[in-house]
């Protein structure tokens, strides 16, 4: 009986989500020949920024659904998925996230009922999966930030050597965002443009630690706002807040170092549940089965999994030093 109303709820879903995604391409068609109109006015030399006005508007969309992207407007939490899809560097909407979360979920949950014909476990299994696309999320996240705090020393000592060539901070900021590598390049370019589209300094570098919330970014940030209100050697205080990046990288090195085997203790202890309850699933199918069949099985499952996650994310707290 599950598995009718299952069939059922998923082909209404997919066709309806079929529907108003064929309603959005018709808008998005509309928005790109009226676009095309305005880039053969204005780009006559041949230069077109058409697909620069459609990313933006992509990104300016929580969803290609109508329908879909009017609910997203209204959620809080919207603005900060799509700030994490932009700090992760995937081409992704709100609404796509969305979507991939449920279709893991629904598909997890089933694959699972399938197999143990359990509903709780389902729904459980369910859940784990729904979260695998935003944990892709942060993830992907995670390595931009690192790619960030790993080249911003570097960036510095461009904007350093500029500097001392006689440049000034805004010609070293468009040096950086022309030679250093992405992430770093990429967003001193969106910091240099909007300073160029008439925004102010400071607000174009708070825009900038706003989009990657970096402590050593701060730093950075805060000394060329001190010196440009209180003057001073710009390419001393840049050399000397390298040095202190560089300092701090190091440091961070050494504790990673130091906490290795804390956090691999962790992650074994985290994952040796999950790893022999599937082996000696697939030993003794029905010796298992009786975990997700019987209430109390169930039970003792959730309460393992509470443990485990509980004491994982202590070991995590244990092992994680701020500097």
């Amino acid at each position: 009986m599950f598995l009718i109303i299952f069939i059922v709820f998923v082909c209404v879903f997919a066709l309806t989500v079929l529907l108003f995604a064929a309603s959005g391409a018709n808008a998005s068609q509309r928005e790109k020949r009226t676009l095309e109109m305005f880039d053969a006015v204005l780009a006559p030399s041949g230069h077109s920024e058409l697909d620069e006005a459609v990313d933006i508007r992509r990104y300016d969309l929580l969803s290609s659904i109508p329908l879909l992207n009017q609910w997203l407007v209204k959620l809080d939490i919207a603005p900060r998925l799509r700030l994490m899809l932009y700090q992760a560097n995937l081409k992704w909407t709100v609404g796509g996230l969305f979507l991939s979360c449920i279709a893991c979920g629904v598909v997890g949950g089933w694959l699972i009922d399938l197999r143990t014909h359990s509903m709780a476990f389902a729904l459980l299994m369910g859940a784990a999966a729904a979260s695998v696309p935003y944990c892709y999320v942060l993830f992907k996240r995670s390595r931009q930030f690192a790619q960030f705090e790993q080249k911003l020393p570097e960036a510095l000592d461009m904007m350093v050597s500029a500097l001392r060539a006689g440049h000034s901070l805004i010609s070293s900021i468009s040096i950086v965002a022309r030679e250093a590598p992405d992430p770093i390049g990429r967003e001193f370019r969106k910091a240099f443009d909007e300073q160029n589209f008439g925004l102010e300094l400071r607000t174009a570098l708070n825009n900038l630690t706003t989009r990657f919330p970096l402590a050593d970014l701060r730093i950075l940030v805060t000394a060329v706002l001190i010196q440009q209100e209180s003057g001073g050697n710009l390419a001393e205080v840049l050399d000397k807040v390298a040095s202190v990046i560089r300092d701090r990288f190091r440091l961070k090195r050494q504790v990673a170092v130091h906490t290795a085997q804390g956090r691999m203790t962790g992650w074994v202890l985290t994952m040796l549940p999950v790893t022999l309850g599937f082996l000696l699933y697939l030993l003794n199918p029905e010796h298992m089965s009786v975990l997700w069949k019987r209430a109390l099985g169930i039970k003792l499952l959730c309460a393992a999994a509470v443990m485990t996650i509980v004491g994982g994310l202590i070991i995590r707290k244990i092992c994680r030093v701020r500097v």
